[in-house]
């Protein structure tokens, strides 16, 4: 027989409510990101990985601007 002794482990994820403001609002904000991409100069490699990486940048600014930190609680106990 092993022993779990009670533990908790907090956890936080963000998310958008469906159908939301905020949700309508990351949408905008991905297509004007999308839309406003400058592929002008795609001559090498390293200006792919220049715009790739701006790209995600303004995608992750724009999803920490619309979320909400949810806190998810999960918690194991000995039989």
């Amino acid at each position: 027989m092993i022993a779990i002794k009670e533990e908790n482990i907090d956890l936080f994820k963000f998310s958008i409510a469906k159908n939301s403001e905020e949700e309508k609002n990351f949408v905008k904000d991905v297509s004007v990101t999308i839309k406003n991409i400058d592929i002008s100069d795609l001559s090498d490699h390293g200006k792919i990985e220049e715009i790739t990486n701006s790209l995600a940048s303004r995608i992750e600014f724009a999803w920490k601007m619309n979320t909400k930190q949810v806190q998810i609680t999960k918690h194991s106990k000995s039989w």
